[in-house]
């Protein structure tokens, strides 16, 4: 029988939660539902063990930290993690799981669809569009709401997940790891919801945002380093080349090399752009090394339902 575990990350979430718990018990009621409370000051993890779920604890602050805790405490064939706001619909989920096993896929992305302005406000909704623009662009266009806290994922993926982030941007590094080793994923739309009264919040328009932002160019650095670090390379060229420009213009000219500083910064300049292509080839070596490993232990983990006897 396929074992399927709810994973819901909770920090003050006393109001939202037990609606989650209660959803995905009566949708999947063969699944074992876990509520991981991140050092909330309310009662959410009172509420969460009355409303029948698992409850366990993560001491370090941000849901990065909360994923990598669940993804390496819980054993199950299918992984659904979901947000602990009651922001996402339950009633998606065994569609979402029927794929994952249909497929087989790795990973399920639930899309946030609404016209509820509060449950999705217009910064949010273009700071989505952007940064998943811009994974998509670097890494491969297959994700349209990269930021969506509603994932169906099989053992293989979570097992093979490395979980370095700490906040938000955990979403980001989820993304990644599934463009990066081309694995078998879809995305299928879900209705998105207010929070019910009396929920807040925790999400940073600007902050987090930044932070995910930070978190993809370090993603392009580790994972793309030829492409990162020849763009590094070419800057340095391009700003040598507009230093000294003007001082061979005058040394055809003249003769002289009027400007002798601005001369040794540009070679300066030159030097830096073939270290910084340098360091590219080297890392991209090193990371292709990195990449096969990741790619034989995922490999290493059965596909969803490949233990499962034919009927």
């Amino acid at each position: 029988m396929t074992e399927i575990a709810v994973l819901i990350p909770c920090y003050n979430e006393e109001t939202a939660v037990p609606k989650v718990v209660a959803d995905f018990r009566r949708v999947l009621p063969q699944a074992k539902i876990y509520v991981y409370d991140n050092n909330s000051r309310d009662r959410t993890t009172e509420v969460a063990k009355a409303a029948g779920a698992i409850v366990r604890s993560e001491p370090l602050q941000g849901k990065g930290n909360v994923v990598r805790r669940m993804f390496a405490d819980i054993d199950a064939d299918i992984y659904v993690l979901v947000d602990g706001d009651a922001t996402y619909d339950a009633e998606s989920a065994p569609k979402m799981i029927d794929a994952l096993l249909n497929g087989p896929l790795d990973m399920v992305n639930g899309a946030r669809v609404t016209d509820i302005q509060k449950a999705y406000r217009p910064g949010h909704r273009f700071g989505n569009w952007l940064l998943t623009g811009m994974v998509a662009w670097i890494f491969g266009n297959r994700i349209s709401d990269m930021l969506s806290g509603y994932r169906v994922m099989s053992r293989r993926y979570v097992k093979s997940f490395p979980a370095l982030s700490a906040g938000f941007e955990t979403e980001t590094e989820l993304t990644v790891h599934a463009l990066e080793l081309r694995m078998p994923i879809i995305e299928i739309a879900t209705p998105y919801k207010d929070r019910p009264p009396g929920s807040v919040s925790k999400l940073s328009t600007f902050r987090d945002g930044f932070r995910i932002l930070w978190t993809i160019i370090v993603l392009v650095k580790e994972e793309r380093p030829m492409q990162f670090f020849s763009l590094l390379a070419l800057l340095f060229a391009i700003a040598s080349g507009l230093l000294v420009a003007p001082i061979v213009l005058e040394f055809m000219h003249s003769g002289l090399v009027p400007r002798l500083p601005t001369a040794v910064l540009s070679m300066g300049l030159m030097i830096l752009g073939f270290l910084s292509l340098s360091c590219g080839l080297i890392l991209d070596t090193v990371t292709r090394g990195r990449c096969e490993m990741k790619r034989m232990r995922y490999l290493s983990i059965p596909a969803p339902g490949a233990h499962e006897k034919p009927q």
